[in-house]
């Protein structure tokens, strides 16, 4: 817990907590787990990325590596727990086996992704996608709020943009799993700790855009105004009506940004986000082509031209069931019921799971808040947690002989 308050201390901006992809910030927190890693009794190591790893080595011969972590950026004004908390348990799972001094049939590595939530590019799980060998070169031309290209940022961080499209995950990866709050209120209502983890929904990321005309607030007349703000607010009605009508179904529209955005200007453009989430893909996919032919009958109907831009496209991921019932049994064997739950959330697991099974364990967090400063967890939860997650390695060390 002082551990996650340190890194909660690491931002970009003073007055809250922002950590995005290649910053400043995202430099000093991994040169500060780096070291935590290393005493740990970690090898470490950056990928051509920038995520962070650290690797501790199996007693004896090639008996694969199991992989735990999660991220350590932020989305802008964050908690605290969102990603560094699943790091930070996976390291302290790992420091109490090398202070018995004890090893496992198996490595372990530690994964600290770099890349998540994509508040630099609007694309997520850069980290995991290079780490598990799936990203796709043409993200690399994408550009942030500055013009700087993905592959910039990389070689900026240290990375090898060039590179990237070749990663792939540790030889004889048997299995990654991740430590992460809820974000949602199941937990808290229920009364547990901690949850294992069914399913990841699928997410649509869009960037959507409207062109009209700028033109004086108080000489262009109503009726002939082609006015792009007003086009972008028609549609994020859309979204909410559309994720209303589709049961299981979110959308959401978390930024929208005006041009030339002078209050007496009419805006002649506006710029949005569309973040579109269900757990089953036909459903996700039908309600955003449906908001793609909203976005244009609203151009239409409105004199403006529409932009569409599909800027990352998950699936729905179901987590491992032979890995999740030693998660869970694991979790029974604290003295508690391992409850079972769908994530609303995407994860770096859902990346992983393209190459190896995973399995995800969730933390209760305070009234379900998260991607909040009010974000929090119970220093008791999460020595459930750690205790849980110890469990899990001594099942699956004694499952692997």
């Amino acid at each position: 817990m002082e551990r996650c308050d340190a890194l909660g201390g690491i931002s970009e901006e003073p007055d809250l907590l922002v950590r995005p992809y290649g910053s400043g910030a995202m430099r000093r927190v991994n040169e500060i787990v780096a070291d935590w890693m290393q005493t740990a009794g970690m090898s470490v190591r950056r990928d051509a990325v920038g995520n962070l790893i650290g690797r501790y080595e199996a007693r004896e011969g090639d008996g694969g590596t199991l992989v735990l972590g999660s991220h350590l950026d932020t989305v802008r004004d964050a908690g605290r727990y969102d990603g560094p908390l699943g790091v930070l348990v996976a390291l302290a799972c790992v420091e109490r086996l090398n202070d018995r001094g004890e090893r496992l049939p198996f490595a372990v590595e530690v994964a600290a992704f770099a890349d998540e939530e994509g508040l630099r590019f609007g694309t997520t799980f850069l980290g995991s996608s290079v780490f598990a060998g799936t990203f796709e070169p043409g993200l690399l031309d994408l550009v942030d709020g500055d013009g700087v290209t993905v592959a910039e940022a990389v070689r900026s961080f240290g990375g090898d943009p060039g590179a990237l499209a070749g990663g792939r995950p540790p030889d004889g990866l048997i299995g990654y799993c991740e430590v992460h709050i809820e974000q949602g209120p199941v937990l808290e209502e229920l009364g547990l700790p901690v949850g294992v983890v069914t399913a990841i929904q699928g997410q649509s990321r869009a960037g959507v855009g409207f062109v009209g005309e700028a033109g004086h607030a108080g000489t262009v007349p109503m009726k002939g105004r082609r006015d792009a703000l007003c086009a972008a607010a028609e549609f994020v009605l859309a979204a909410e009506e559309t994720a209303r009508g589709e049961d299981g179904a979110v959308a959401t529209v978390g930024r929208i940004e005006v041009h030339p955005g002078a209050p007496n200007v009419i805006p002649g453009e506006a710029s949005l986000t569309l973040d579109l989430r269900h757990a089953d893909d036909a459903v996700r996919e039908r309600a955003l082509g449906a908001l793609r032919e909203r976005a244009e009958g609203i151009a239409r109907a409105r004199g403006v031209r529409s932009r569409w831009e599909v800027r990352q496209e998950s699936r729905a991921v179901p987590t491992d069931e032979g890995l999740s019932a030693t998660l869970a049994r694991a979790v029974e064997e604290t003295g508690l019921p391992a409850h079972r739950l769908a994530s609303g959330a995407g994860h770096d697991a859902a990346e992983i799971a393209a190459v190896a099974p995973v399995a995800m364990l969730f933390v209760r967090c305070e009234g379900g808040v998260s991607h909040n400063p009010a974000e929090s967890v119970g220093e008791e939860d999460v020595a459930v947690a750690i205790e849980a997650m110890g469990r899990f390695l001594e099942l699956l060390a004694a499952e692997r002989g």
